[in-house]
């Protein structure tokens, strides 16, 4: 006897509703369709038609439920659950249940039995439900969503916190595909279903979502579902965002900052100033040095005015530093001049013994471009007379 995906059990009711076990059949979603006499006076009026299964089960027992529903979905093995399911008596009392898939007709067969609670069973009860305990108040606490489809994409469980921020309820998407809802952006379904781990950020429902997507399959079988774990991290990804936007802003003002510290200034046509404030550093004298040499190569300047009328104090490597910008002028063809060195910058020069005959200084900057001026009045070609 068949029976067809549309719930047409016509042919399966006689055999039912006669039978001396607890049988039903439900859909692929856990919604009762058919079930025995038997389970009808054992259950009572709570079973109706499109009950879901689970809740018949003791809330602390539905993980357990569910792990085995996904177990047998897709496939013709038989799982077995313990549990406690609600009775006649508005109790809840042990039940086994046994449930085996059919494939073809996208049915779920089941059994239930009482079962005497020996200390196998017991420990199997505590383990499932402390495990319910924890995944439940995880789910609750964090914002996240736990779901499951099955190998069509067809999903078996959405619950989690992490629902209210997507404007959705738990349970919303089950019994929906999800290639049909998320398109295109549901391709990392598909690779897990091909048998791959995945792990990756996506956007949807206004939120960004970090997931990981775990593929499930009987041994040396193909992969029959996908567990998936999505963790909202809007707000991270919000605070990285704005904690960059802000390193960003940073940056341009040291930019803006260093330029100003060292600004390099045309005061004449193949003159060039550069005046140094403040404290003066070995990555401020390199990335000075790299502006001037760049400057005097482009606008072919034949002078460089170093200005320290605004330095307080110079160290070694400064000393250092400054002498050798002074020769890199010199091998551009340029001529390199330093002035405003105040006493105690001279004094610390001397110390340390560096030599500068080699180098023109001047009082002030006044001087320096004095100097400028009067050597190019110098190297300026005479005017050829008319005839």
């Amino acid at each position: 006897m068949m029976a067809d995906a549309n719930g047409d059990l016509s042919s399966l009711d006689e055999f039912i509703a006669h039978s001396p076990e607890m049988l039903f059949v439900a859909r692929t979603d856990g919604a009762l369709l058919r079930w025995s006499d038997m389970l009808a006076r054992t259950i009572g009026p709570v079973l109706s038609q499109g009950t879901p299964l689970t809740e018949l089960f003791h809330p602390e027992d539905r993980c357990a439920l569910s792990t085995g529903w996904e177990q047998v979905r897709g496939s013709t093995h038989p799982v077995q659950v313990h549990g406690r399911i609600l009775s006649a008596e508005r109790s809840y009392r042990p039940f086994s249940c046994v449930v085996r898939g059919s494939r073809k007709e996208q049915l779920i067969y089941g059994s239930l039995r009482d079962v005497a609670l020996n200390d196998g069973v017991l420990d199997e009860l505590t383990r499932l439900r402390d495990r319910d305990r924890i995944l439940s108040a995880l789910i609750k606490a964090i914002p996240v969503v736990v779901w499951a489809v099955d190998a069509d994409g067809v999903y078996t469980y959405h619950e989690g916190r992490g629902l209210e921020a997507a404007g959705h309820t738990p349970g919303q998407f089950v019994g929906k595909n999800i290639f049909e809802i998320y398109g295109d952006s549901a391709g990392d379904v598909r690779r897990t279903l091909a048998g791959d781990l995945m792990h990756g950020l996506a956007e949807a429902h206004g939120c960004v979502w970090e997931s990981w997507m775990i593929p499930v399959s009987e041994p040396a079988g193909p992969v029959r579902s996908v567990i998936g774990f999505s963790l909202d991290v809007t707000e991270a990804k919000r605070a990285q965002q704005s904690l960059q936007t802000k390193l960003d802003v940073i940056e341009a003002q040291q930019r803006v900052i260093r330029d100003l510290s060292a600004p390099i200034i045309e005061v004449w046509d193949g003159v060039l100033a550069l005046p140094m404030i403040g404290v003066v550093d070995s990555a401020r004298t390199a990335e000075a040095m790299e502006s001037l040499l760049d400057a005097i190569s482009r606008r072919s300047a034949r002078f460089a005015v170093l200005d320290l009328t605004g330095v307080q104090v110079v160290d070694t490597r400064v000393a250092d530093h400054l002498i050798r910008i002074v020769k890199a002028i010199q091998l551009l063809g340029a001529e390199g001049i330093i002035c405003g060195i105040r006493p105690n910058v001279a004094q610390t020069m001397v110390e340390l013994g560096l030599d500068l005959s080699s180098i023109v200084t001047k009082a002030n900057l006044r001087a320096g471009l004095t100097y400028c001026m009067q050597r190019l009045a110098v190297r300026a070609p005479a005017p050829r007379a008319r005839m």
